[in-house]
């Protein structure tokens, strides 16, 4: 039999090589599940794991769903190193969405490319106003932010879609519930022809920087990090809990609601009801896989931008539903978790109870049992002597 035996220290191997042996459990269940459902499991690792990477073009449209994933596990790893639990990013990148394709609708003919600067300044405060709201009712109502924020998701989501059916709906649109195609001076700038890959992808790489210095070289950073680990000794240090809260929140929404500018005046191009991706639950899984580090996030992005694609693959070449996505992202956050377990505890070998019994039996046998000396009479000693 085999038991978990609590390690004298975490260990720090595990810590970056539970993720690894998570992915390839990950895999390996994909396996089973391509030959449960009927299909060639090469065939579905393959449009998992080679088809997203197999041409320019393949690797362009592989950084565009990493772009808003990174940038988004960016602000989660602030809130969860702070210990606040944030799992509202989703609705945090639609109100930036909205935001920033509330002023992209501002646009016409004569309007300057200073625009674009304005739409993701948009799409910033619309996600901090989301966030903020969680900020307010934890600080002065103790509410607990993971019920909060992710209720207002669906407040955001149901928001959106009253606005392109309502006020913001195209009336060239044929119906259709979504706005007008913003103009061309929107666009968010590209890095080169004929690639979707736009400056998000620079700004998501410029910000997994700022946030390791802010993390391991500021004290503002420390602050946020002891203010998780050990709330006491932070305040006893002087550090502001409250702060701490909202500089957590703000900063996640803020790069969430970035996220969302991103995406509706880049790929997308207008506001419709399908821009809640699930990138904001998504990169939930992407900053953990990452152990909430830059350099980590920005792997775990591209592994999690493979998963969307291939589920996209596996619809149209395999006829599978495009939920795989999710399963793949499911299976992979509930292995880490399981793998996680080794970081704290090791696998030990316990011997069976029969084992024991007859150990215990063979000492029992092995031992003699001696009757105790009954002690001599001094009287009878001293007969004894004189006789």
């Amino acid at each position: 039999m085999l038991k978990l035996e609590p390690r004298p220290e975490l260990s720090r191997f595990w810590s970056y090589g539970s993720p690894i042996l998570a992915l390839l459990i990950t895999v390996l269940i994909g396996v089973a599940l391509f030959a449960a459902l009927g299909k060639d499991p090469v065939k579905g690792l393959q449009v998992f794991f080679y088809e997203p990477i197999k041409s320019g073009y393949a690797i362009g449209e592989l950084m565009v769903k990493a772009t808003p994933l990174l940038i988004i596990a960016l602000g989660l790893a602030v809130c969860f190193r702070s210990n606040v639990w944030n799992i509202g990013a989703e609705g945090q990148f639609v109100c930036g969405a909205i935001a920033a394709g509330g002023v992209a609708l501002l646009a016409d003919k004569s309007t300057g490319s200073w625009i674009v600067v304005a739409i993701l300044l948009a799409g910033i405060l619309g996600g901090m106003v989301w966030a903020g709201i969680v900020a307010f009712l934890r600080d002065k109502f103790n509410a607990n932010e993971i019920l909060v924020s992710l209720m207002l998701v669906y407040v955001a989501t149901l928001m959106l879609s009253y606005l392109v059916f309502g006020p913001w709906k195209d009336p060239q649109g044929y119906n259709f519930p979504q706005t007008k195609t913003f103009e061309a001076v929107t666009q968010i700038p590209r890095l080169m022809k004929g690639s979707r890959v736009s400056i998000g992808l620079i700004i998501a790489l410029v910000g997994a920087g700022a946030l390791w210095v802010f993390l391991f070289r500021t004290r503002a950073g420390f602050a946020q990090q002891v203010g998780g680990l050990a709330p006491a000794a932070a305040r006893y240090a002087g550090f502001s809990a409250r702060r701490a809260v909202w500089i957590a929140l703000l900063t996640s929404g803020g790069a969430a609601g970035l996220a969302g500018a991103l995406e509706v005046a880049g790929p997308i191009g207008q506001l419709t009801p399908y821009v809640p991706a699930g990138y904001g639950f998504a990169a939930i899984i992407v900053a953990f896989v990452g152990r909430l580090h830059p350099v980590g996030m920005i792997f775990s992005a591209i592994l999690m931008s493979m998963f969307y694609i291939g589920g996209e693959l596996a619809q149209s070449r395999l006829g599978l539903p495009k939920s795989l996505t999710g399963v793949f992202q499911g299976l992979l956050l509930f292995t880490l978790l399981a793998c996680d377990t080794l970081i704290a505890y090791r696998i030990r070998r316990k011997a069976g109870a029969k084992a024991a019994t007859l150990t215990t039996s063979s000492l029992q046998v092995s031992t003699p049992i001696t009757a105790p000396t009954a002690p001599v009479a001094p009287t009878a000693r001293a007969t004894e002597g004189g006789l």
